[in-house]
């Protein structure tokens, strides 16, 4: 039975969190759909991919085309936010890192304005600070915080305090995506301009990407993401690992055999790299979250 505190508000986050359709039903949150753009067809990123599949999209990638995408906009928010305050009930947003995207701002505009309108409720924001399944492991946190029978304050100060903690590691094919769609500077996409450099990225402290190391070869670079994982992942048996590839599904099966014999988490859980991100990263890419220390 749940718990009356996990009545009283509604997790809210985008879908940049990437989270499995699964993940979404099991806990219960709102995920609301980006939208990318090839030529003039726009499509909504669902987590069922119901619009266009992951195959699909980094199919048109590799065959040259090129994707945009668009930030969740304010009105968005508010046809988000609202029914739910009108219910009586508040909510907690958890959004994409403010120093990659505008998307969070526009939340925070939402908000301002439904504050005169619903006086006696809340809408309560946390920038994630994060990019991909890193946010989803902090929704995915907080919604079994919620089910515990956490309070939105105390659910929402979990996610602020334990972000710091979130360890997000990433390696892609090229960096031309990156630097292409301005989340990665110049300077630092030199990192991959030297032959059979692997660039391993990170998410510091401020939600911004930036080059971790540097490593010869693909196998070598998943390779980093295990080592690094290994040294700084804290009680890995009380933790689940969110794994996320572009269109890499060997590479995947690699990181999640490895992880689940070096590193024995409670629950390892893969999904694909939506196409919101994936129109930066390009195909090819992998990542892994998880909690350890600190972001180093």
């Amino acid at each position: 039975m749940a718990n009356k505190n996990s009545c009283t508000y509604k997790i809210v986050t985008d879908s940049t969190s990437d989270l499995t359709p699964k993940l979404v039903e099991e806990l219960d949150v709102e995920v609301i759909p980006m939208e990318f753009i090839f030529g003039d067809e726009v499509y909504h990123n669902y987590p069922d991919a119901r619009e266009m599949s992951s195959k699909e999209f980094y199919g048109r990638l590799r065959a040259g085309e090129m994707s945009k995408t668009n930030q969740i906009n304010t009105v968005t928010f508010l046809e988000t936010f609202e029914p739910y305050l009108r219910e009586g009930l508040d909510v907690l947003y958890i959004g994409f890192s403010s120093s990659l995207s505008g998307t969070y701002q526009c939340a925070l505009e939402a908000i301002e304005q439904l504050k005169e309108k619903y006086p006696g409720r809340r809408v309560v924001p946390v920038d994630s600070l994060a990019v991909s399944m890193g946010e989803g492991l902090l929704v995915y946190y907080a919604a079994l915080k919620q089910k515990a029978g956490a309070t939105l304050d105390e659910a929402a100060e979990w996610v602020s305090v334990h972000r710091f903690s979130l360890s997000q590691y990433f390696t892609v094919d090229d960096l031309n995506h990156l630097k292409r769609g301005g989340r990665l500077s110049a300077a630092a996409a030199l990192f991959g301009s030297m032959l059979g450099i692997k660039p391993v990225l990170r998410i510091d402290d401020e939600g911004h990407l930036i080059p971790a190391m540097k490593v010869r070869g693909r196998r070598q670079s998943l390779d980093a993401l295990l080592n690094q994982m290994e040294k700084s992942i804290q009680q890995p048996e009380n933790q689940t690992v969110f794994i996320v590839h572009c269109d890499a599904q060997e590479d995947a099966k690699y990181l999640y055999k490895q992880t689940k014999s070096r590193v024995h988490p409670k629950e390892i859980i893969v999904n694909d790299l939506g196409p919101i991100l994936g129109t930066h990263t390009g195909p090819g890419g992998i990542a892994i979250f998880y909690l350890s220390g600190n972001r180093g």
